[in-house]
């Protein structure tokens, strides 16, 4: 699975962010590597310099085979509780979104691979 990692001009994207992001969303999409081929991970600061409330921005956008991408998006106050609070909703899409197609009237298609 290739983990993208993109910022915005407000964000320092240095190697240790990216490093870090990409570790912990391998690590939490894990099970569901068979099927996702990519994530794009997109941080942004909605206010800039400013400092108010939850100014941070994570969208995620998870690729899987055969399928259209799935994207959500979570604001925070932090970086890191941005791409924690979007990973744990792309973790509830891809489970919801994946048992639909892994079982069809109650028994496994041909094409999931557990």
């Amino acid at each position: 699975m290739l983990v993208q990692v993109s910022t915005d001009r407000h964000i320092a994207a240095h190697a240790g962010l990216v490093e870090e992001i990409q570790q912990t969303v391998t690590s939490a999409l894990s099970r569901f590597s068979p099927q996702v081929t990519r994530v794009e991970v997109h941080l942004a600061d909605e206010n800039g310099e400013k400092a108010i409330g939850d100014d941070k921005r994570c969208v995620m956008e998870a690729r899987v085979g055969g399928l259209k991408p799935y994207a959500v998006s979570f604001q925070a106050t932090s970086v890191t509780q941005a791409v924690n609070g979007t990973l744990d909703r792309l973790i509830e899409m891809l489970e919801r979104q994946l048992g639909k197609v892994s079982e069809k009237k109650g028994r496994p298609s041909f094409g999931y691979v557990p």
